[in-house]
């Protein structure tokens, strides 16, 4: 075997296995394969070994000692001070307008579950013109920097199976009339799958079973990437995260930004109660003086169910995985500094490998451990963290799923129910069944109105009101 000094570093670290079949190769596999083992950090996979499985058996529970239900800011609809969400919504405009603020979308899974193949961002989502979810995002963003006067950067993290398809797609459609230099693509990071005793596993006799490091791992590819370094050239101090699959988001929230900067806070998440007890979303919660979230798998369910003395859920504070960082914060999260950095979380998985002949095994059960990090672990170490109520309605309708629960068609309808109400807030006739779904197909483009401000501005602004008829498309 040839030696190389990064084979010279396996074979020290006990993992030799890793390029068994090196000699056997062609030279591009090889090269392959020495690109792919340049990406892991052998140090952090054996102090992952030792404390995440060595010293586990895989069923460690989360410690709920002390765990309490977090307090949040209550929206004004539901006795939250109106005043002070007022004030937040001018100082976020302000933020805005100052070119403080950029936007950052978490991008890199596929549209398998969908039965969809290509990037989830290209996936097709409105009820009429059928705009990728990367379109309406694009436009959202797009029109908030026409509002504000200022034109925001964008960063958005792929991942190695969808990196290419993503650029190509935004080249394609000359990025939905964006500045392409404020457009920013770069990779998630990746870990290597181990083995029950620790050795890194191949998926081939070329390839090292990778995969990508959680939604966590975006705040060190944002060091790693010289984001971070761009905003702090470009005077951006506060980062709107929000994740792929979700259209309704409010990527550019003027009052959630201001509760973040009046607050000084590095960290702020919105949250939604919970549509009932057993609603599998992460719950915020407080411990010994810290905000976190806990998993549903890891909340017992009595704890779920529990109720106040109103009848309402205790833990009612559901996370959707929106969040407004500070930009500094998300630098010392990503330094990897002891007592600061993130966690990793273990996952036992049916890893794909080869055998020590080579030969491919597909197992049928669990023959090794993922690991990956959340990004919601990062809100214990935030100064000041803010958790703000938004309403479902108007924040929060993901695709993830082929049918039934968080599909495309219950996207399409909860769409279709925003667009009605804001028609309707202003005026308009718009026939809704009971659940407010209107009889009739309307698509409002984001840069017609992004939110109910910007709607109702633009309303007003036209001369003639069309009629509400099937298809209408408000552009």
């Amino acid at each position: 075997m040839a030696q190389h000094p990064l084979i010279e570093s396996f074979q020290r670290a006990g993992q030799a296995q890793v390029f068994a079949f090196f000699d056997q190769l062609a030279p591009a596999a090889q090269q392959r394969l020495l690109e792919e083992a340049a990406e892991v950090d052998l140090n952090e996979v054996a102090r992952l070994y030792r404390s995440l499985v060595a010293k586990s058996d895989g069923a460690a529970g989360v410690d709920l000692a002390g765990l309490a239900p977090a307090p949040y800011e209550r929206r004004p609809e539901h006795g939250g001070d109106a005043a002070a969400w007022a004030k937040a919504k001018s100082v976020g405009e302000q933020a805005l307008r100052s070119g403080r603020v950029a936007a950052f979308t978490v991008a890199g899974g596929q549209g398998t579950r969908l039965g969809y193949d290509g990037p989830k961002g290209t996936f097709r989502v409105t009820p009429v013109l059928q705009k990728s979810l990367f379109q309406v995002f694009a436009e959202k963003i797009l029109a908030a920097g026409r509002r504000y006067g200022r034109p925001l950067h964008w960063f958005i993290m792929t991942s190695h199976a969808n990196h290419a398809a993503t650029e190509a797609f935004f080249a394609e459609h000359r990025y939905f009339g964006l500045d392409r230099g404020r457009v920013h693509f770069f990779r998630q990071g990746r870990m290597p799958a181990v083995s029950f005793d620790g050795k890194i596993l191949l998926e081939t006799t070329s390839s090292l079973a990778l995969s990508p490091d959680g939604h966590g791992g975006s705040l060190r590819a944002l060091e790693r990437s010289g984001a971070l370094d761009l905003m702090q050239r470009e005077g951006v101090d506060t980062l709107s995260y929000f994740q792929v699959d979700n259209p309704l988001v409010r990527c550019i929230d003027p009052a959630f930004i201001g509760w973040h900067v009046m607050r000084g806070s590095e960290m702020t998440s919105k949250m939604v109660p919970k549509a009932y007890a057993e609603e599998k979303v992460g719950h915020f919660c407080a411990q010994n003086g810290k905000s976190v979230v806990v998993e549903y798998s890891d909340l017992p369910m009595a704890m779920q169910r529990e109720t106040d003395a109103n009848g309402q859920l205790r833990y009612i504070a559901g996370s959707i995985a929106i969040h407004v960082l500070d930009r500094e914060f998300v630098r010392r999260m990503a330094s990897g500094a002891e007592g600061v950095a993130l966690p990793f979380h273990r996952a036992d998985k049916k890893i794909p490998t080869v055998d020590v002949a080579g030969a491919a095994v597909k197992p049928d059960k669990a023959n090794g451990v993922k690991f990956e990090m959340f990004v919601f672990d990062a809100l214990p170490f935030a100064r000041n963290p803010v958790i703000i109520e938004t309403l479902r309605a108007d924040d929060f309708s993901p695709v993830k799923n082929a049918d039934g629960v968080d599909s495309p068609k219950t996207c399409r309808d909860d769409q279709l129910r925003q667009f009605a109400r804001w028609l309707k807030a202003n005026g308009a006739t718009v026939p809704v069944d009971a659940s407010g779904l209107p009889a009739t197909s309307i698509e409002v483009s984001p840069l017609f109105g992004y939110d109910e401000d910007s709607f109702a501005d633009a309303w007003r602004a036209l001369p003639t009101k069309p009629a509400i008829a099937d298809g209408l498309t408000l552009a």
